[in-house]
């Protein structure tokens, strides 16, 4: 079983960083990054717990639940990759998530 604290913990900070972002700067593209992430990281989930079933698309649910989706989906990924994920896997994720929180304002 792979530790996915550090998974956890970036998207958690990304998350609480979201919720806490000013509606400018969620409109001007924040938002839409998160979104994208959310829907990367759901993805990669789905295909770790259902690999013959192809993935379902997150729906944009709005600028304030960004935060959530992001939040939901990472730890979505974390459980499937504690259950059967490689180290590599959970690097790939963590940094993608990394990559995202540099890239907001």
């Amino acid at each position: 079983m792979l530790d996915v604290t550090p998974l956890t913990t970036a998207v958690d900070a990304l998350a609480d960083r979201l919720r806490a972002m000013p509606q400018s700067a969620l409109r001007r593209g924040a938002s839409a990054r998160a979104l994208e992430l959310a829907r990367d990281l759901a993805d990669r989930a789905q295909r770790l717990e259902e690999p013959d079933r192809p993935p379902r698309e997150l729906p944009d649910a709005g600028l304030f639940a960004v935060g959530d989706q992001v939040a939901v989906a990472g730890h979505d990924l974390a459980e499937a990759l504690r259950a059967d994920g490689t180290p590599r896997a959970l690097a790939d994720a963590v940094e993608r998530v990394s990559a995202t929180t540099r890239a907001l304002p």
